[in-house]
């Protein structure tokens, strides 16, 4: 038993993979067309898109301090300001004050474009001219659309006079020439000019700077353009004016340390001057010519000790005078000289970073950035922290200093202790002399920074080096033609299923077995084929056409369903009107009188009667006229031509008030004297999704035909043939499938159950329908004109 239950299995999982594949197999025409479509759409649009390029060179950012350990004061001239942060450079190569230099040093406000029969073309320094503005009075941007009549001459925008080279010409508010260049000249030429702004903005929008790697100094500068060469000089005209930018911040820092050097030279120039002067009065006023014969002995010591103060006195005036500068708010965003011969390694290093932060601000602020922006917050916020530590280690260094110099007083105070012997005259050219070298020791200082500064500055070299310079690629990134027609070919696979499916969810209407047995478990007992017969009567005597045959396989399945009724009593209904109630009414009652049973038809679909109009019988008197008392039921039977066994029971009249009628206790009697006369009764009631008359006669019937019509019947009102089974509202519900389409997605399932579609083509049956035999008849089922042939009996 289990391995029969695997073996039905099995085939229900072999039948799920066929219905999937004969569902889409059908819409082939339409996969096919849409993928056809989709890729000869997107030839056209590779054919007329524009191509872009890629251009790409890379920057080593070489950190000169990060290994060094000198303290030589002339090699540490010649060393970068430290390591470079690699974002902040990113930034740097992006910002909008670089992008410009580039645009204005390429000259790329003009973009030259030929026009061809398919697209335009980039002609960035192959153009054979070039438009040179003359005077310039507005920045709006303009076009010039050029036709050149001959070498020599061309018009603007196809009107106006015939212009020549090198003659000048208005264009709104602007004056212009186009100035002619090597190469062969075209017919059609587009010259657009903008404002650098602009073009700048659009460069920076095509731009593309990127570390290589995590923690790496190398940055990959990358541009997109439509010229490749176009690309490439972007890319390498950056790199350079990124290097000359460089240069220039690191002379800006030296040259605001000269300026500052100079204006304490000035100071301290005269104060020198001012204490030699009063040196020189002194000894003419005293008459003092060779006063070191008298003190060579005390002096000595005396003087180390002076030349020792007056050093530190200097550094200590330089730190007041770096504090002075650094409290000061009107410096607050101003680069800070150097240490001016303060040799402490922390305060150089300070003052290094501080002097990188302002110009980065400066570079923020110069890029238009506002100062509320969050970079230049940050930077703010970084100048200050540096500012604060700078004034705390100065701070530290006065104290040192003031320590020194107290030790040297101390000392100091014993030698002048014996000079003070010497006569007062003496004494008072010692302190001239002690003031004149400690003004000189401080103008020493300055002259030597002044020197290493200008050194440094004549010096000054970037710490940036191109590793690899950009090449012209003509190889375009965009469009990708493998990945366009991958795209194309995806949309024709997936827009059919799309729209498949979205049609399918749409539908609401029976078009597979699957969509009756997910609603409902009343058993189907058949399928009926479409039928392109005029003629309601398909089963005809010796007719083995596959319609009858379908008819057959019915007939032998009602004997399991009737259970062995000897004379049963078969209700025909449906939903609603036009599923084909009475066409199986007839062709049932026409199989079971072929089958050698006495039947007869009731029109009980008295509202509206269709079954001698679809039998080509004149309108005769009927039940109606029984019910009424006007006929008796033996005179009403009407025989149909060609059978032996087969009769009608018309309808007669329509009467005006059907439900009531069906009411009448007459019918009892009919019934009785139906079973008594008759083999088989069939009968043809209204739609029981209309109208209760169905359910009102079923007291009478042994089973339920209920027909469901392909592509018309609604699926919600499958649900009404499942209530109908399971209260058994009918007696023995069983479902026929109508109007099947052995061409459409529901001819495979009647195949190998009911025989709906089996052995058709293969000149099985007597009348099989010749599909036309057009690409679109073969797929879609457009039968066209149906044609019959008939097959020789064997």
């Amino acid at each position: 038993m289990s391995e029969n239950l695997e073996i039905v299995e099995t085939d229900k999982n072999s039948l799920s993979i066929k219905e999937f594949i004969f569902k889409y197999l059908r819409f082939l025409p339409l996969f096919i067309i849409i993928m056809v479509m989709a890729l000869v759409g997107a030839f056209l649009f590779l054919r007329y898109s524009t191509p872009i390029y890629r251009a790409s060179g890379t920057l080593l950012l070489r950190n000169d301090n990060a290994n060094s350990r000198s303290t030589e004061k002339f090699e540490q001239i010649f060393q970068s300001d430290g390591q470079r942060n690699i974002q902040s450079e990113i930034e740097f190569i992006r910002s909008r004050p670089l992008m410009n230099r580039v645009v204005e040093e390429l000259n790329l406000n003009f973009t030259y474009h030929s026009v061809g029969k398919v697209r335009e073309t980039d002609v960035y320094k192959s153009s054979p001219f070039h438009v040179e503005i003359l005077n310039k009075i507005d920045s709006v941007p303009f076009r010039l659309d050029i036709d050149f009549i001959n070498s020599y001459g061309f018009k603007l925008d196809a009107k106006g006079p015939v212009l020549s080279f090198n003659q000048a010409f208005q264009h709104g508010k602007n004056t212009l020439r186009l100035v002619k260049d090597e190469g062969i000249i075209g017919e059609k030429y587009k010259v657009w000019w903008e404002p650098t702004a602009s073009v700048a903005a659009r460069l920076k929008g095509d731009l593309l700077v990127t570390p290589q790697g995590q923690g790496s100094n190398i940055i990959t500068v990358a541009v997109q353009a439509t010229n490749p060469q176009k690309a490439s000089d972007a890319v390498n005209q950056l790199m350079e004016e990124y290097q000359q930018a460089i240069v220039e911040e690191k002379k800006l820092s030296t040259q605001r340390t000269l300026e500052f050097i100079d204006e304490r030279l000035k100071v301290v120039e005269k104060e020198v001057d001012s204490a030699t002067a009063a040196i020189v009065n002194f000894r003419r006023a005293n008459n003092l010519i060779d006063e070191e014969t008298q003190s060579s002995s005390y002096f000595q010591n005396l003087t180390e000790t002076d030349r020792q103060l007056n050093e530190q006195n200097s550094k200590l005036e330089v730190a007041r005078i770096l504090e002075s500068y650094l409290r000061s708010r009107s410096n607050a965003f101003s680069l800070v000289p150097s240490s001016l011969g303060l040799d402490d390694q922390t305060l150089n290093t300070l003052i290094s970073a501080y002097n990188v932060a302002q110009l980065r601000r400066k570079e923020l602020i110069d890029g238009n950035a506002p100062p509320e922006n969050v970079t230049v917050v940050q930077v703010t916020d970084q100048i200050e922290k540096l500012r604060v530590n700078i004034l705390e280690n100065l701070n530290n260094i006065q104290k040192a200093i003031s320590n020194q110099i107290a030790d040297l007083r101390r000392e100091n105070a014993s030698s002048e202790a014996q000079v003070r012997s010497l006569p007062a005259k003496q004494q008072i050219l010692i302190d001239l002399e002690r003031n004149q070298q400690t003004k000189l020791g401080v103008y020493n200082i300055l002259l030597q920074k002044r020197e290493e500064s200008a050194i440094s500055r004549a010096g000054t070299i970037s710490n940036i080096k191109v590793l690899e310079p950009a090449y012209p690629s003509h190889t375009p990134v965009k469009p990708n033609h493998r990945n366009i027609y991958l795209m194309a070919f995806a949309l024709g696979l997936f827009l059919p299923i799309a729209i498949i499916v979205l049609l399918e969810m749409l539908n609401d209407k029976v078009t597979e077995r699957s969509d009756i047995e997910k609603l409902t478990k009343a058993p189907i007992l058949g399928e009926i084929g479409h039928s392109s017969a005029k003629a309601s009567l398909v089963v005809v005597p010796n007719s083995r056409n596959v319609i009858a045959e379908q008819f057959r396989i019915i007939r032998s399945n009602l004997e399991y369903v009737l259970n062995h009724v000897k004379k049963p009593v078969i209700v025909v209904t449906s939903s609603f009107s036009g599923e084909g109630k009475s066409f199986v009414s007839i062709n049932i009652g026409a199989v079971m009188a072929l089958a050698g049973k006495k039947t007869v038809i009731l029109e009980f679909d008295i509202r509206k009667p269709k079954i001698m109009t679809n039998l080509d019988l004149p309108k005769k008197p009927g039940l109606t006229n029984y019910l009424l008392g006007k006929a008796e039921i033996q005179d009403l039977f009407v025989p149909v031509p060609g059978y032996t066994n087969l009769f009608v029971l018309p309808c007669g009249p329509v009467p005006p008030n059907p439900s009531e009628i069906l009411l009448d206790p007459q019918l009892k009697t009919l019934f009785e004297y139906l079973k008594e006369n008759f083999d088989t009764v069939v009968m043809d009631t209204a739609p029981v999704g209309m109208v209760s008359d169905a359910q009102t006669l079923s007291r009478f019937g042994d089973a339920t035909l209920y027909i469901v019509r392909q592509r018309h019947t609604f699926k919600k009102q499958v649900n009404l043939i499942d209530e109908f089974y399971r209260e058994k509202k009918l007696p023995k519900v069983n479902i026929i499938v109508n109007d099947v389409k052995a061409t459409g997605k529901y001819g495979y399932y009647g195949a190998g159950r009911y025989g709906y579609g089996y052995g058709y083509g293969a000149g099985y049956f007597d009348d099989e329908i010749e599909q036309s035999t057009g690409f679109f008849g073969r797929w879609f089922g457009a039968n066209g004109k149906a044609k019959s042939k008939r097959k020789t009996k064997v």
